[in-house]
């Protein structure tokens, strides 16, 4: 497969893009942002260099071609593991290879990544120009602004100066801390203040770098907003939460004035994709097969702010409704929420 260079007229920028979510933006969930989206970048789950190196490449790597621009997220500190993980990364299509340098969960410290390499910017650095080495796609980092209590400017910048010496241009910032002691994974997406400031300043200082920033955004007015200071803007619960906001960034942000699929457009379009995941890996397969909701679930939010909303989520919720297995059942939770909506 040839893969197109950055920004390439194959490919869109990163102008607006959906972040890595573990347990969330698996291929389902991004198959499904993509009946919202054509332009916007969409991240995988973090996967570790081990669960590639050493585990069932094909279940974790595999994804559907209409995903693209599909990005890559790996878990590492190994250079040597990171290169070999990214060179399988490229080998299966994905558009880009991103370092998580932002996690702060105790599992992923125990594995000596994610957010504590920011205390090693040599070691990303490394870690960098072997991924560089290995592949032709962009290799990109994302990363918080700082590590524990302390706030520093400089601490941010000077990580981001060392690890572009290694040929990184492209740095997706969290603008906050990972508390690294104390705190756990949700409480350090919401805790530690947002400081959307220190992003646009890294973008003065390294006007030559393409600075993304994430955290906490959630409406059209606040990505403008940041829009004038930076280059892109990656959204992360509220794509998950809301995903239909994503309906405006195709004109919006990149001049496509192409008409978009309505909710009800959308949940049409997941149809076929689901009765063809269904009947690949059903029930019955070994491990038990693939159920109805490991792919409705990412599709609750579909009708935020929609009256009925709570009918439609209440209907893809019903257990024994999931257990039988039938993709109509998209169409009956949208029909259910009708009266209310009319």
């Amino acid at each position: 497969m040839d893969i197109p260079a950055l920004n390439s007229p194959k490919l869109p920028s990163r102008r607006l893009s959906v972040a890595p979510m573990m347990d969330w933006t698996d291929r389902h969930c991004r198959m499904f942002h993509r009946q919202i989206t054509r332009h916007t970048w969409l991240y995988t789950e973090m996967v570790t260099t081990g669960a590639l190196l050493y585990g069932d490449v094909a279940r974790h790597l595999d994804f559907n071609e209409e995903e693209h621009p599909v990005a890559l997220q790996l878990g590492g500190s190994e250079p040597a593991d990171l290169a070999k993980s990214a060179r399988l990364g490229e080998q299966w299509g994905y558009d880009e290879i991103n370092l998580n340098c932002g996690c702060p969960s105790e599992r992923v410290q125990k594995g000596a990544f994610g957010a504590c390499l920011m205390a090693e910017p040599q070691l990303v650095a490394d870690c960098v120009k072997a991924m560089r080495d290995a592949v032709a796609i962009d290799v990109t980092v994302k990363h918080r602004i700082g590590i524990g209590r302390s706030e520093s400017y400089a601490f941010v910048r000077d990580f981001v100066g060392t690890v572009a010496q290694a040929g990184c241009n492209t740095f997706i910032v969290h603008a906050r801390n990972a508390i690294l002691e104390g705190l756990s994974p949700k409480e350090n997406r919401e805790i530690p203040p947002l400081k959307p400031e220190f992003a646009y300043q890294l973008k003065r200082d390294f006007p030559q770098l393409e600075i993304l920033i994430n955290g906490g955004i959630k409406t059209l007015p606040e990505i403008d907003t940041h829009l004038e200071h930076v280059d892109g803007v990656m959204l992360g619960r509220e794509a998950y939460h809301n995903p239909y906001l994503m309906a405006a960034f195709d004109s919006r942000y990149y001049g496509d004035d192409a008409p978009v699929n309505t909710r009800l457009q959308v949940l049409q379009a997941m149809l076929p994709y689901i009765r063809s995941q269904l009947a690949r890996h059903g029930a019955g397969t070994p491990g038990g097969g693939l159920r109805l909701n490991s792919i409705t679930r990412h599709m609750l939010g579909l009708m935020t702010g929609m009256p009925g909303a709570r009918v439609f989520r209440q209907t893809l919720s019903d257990s024994k409704k999931l257990a039988a297995g039938d993709a109509d059942l998209l169409l009956q939770a949208y029909q259910r929420m009708q009266p209310i909506a009319a």
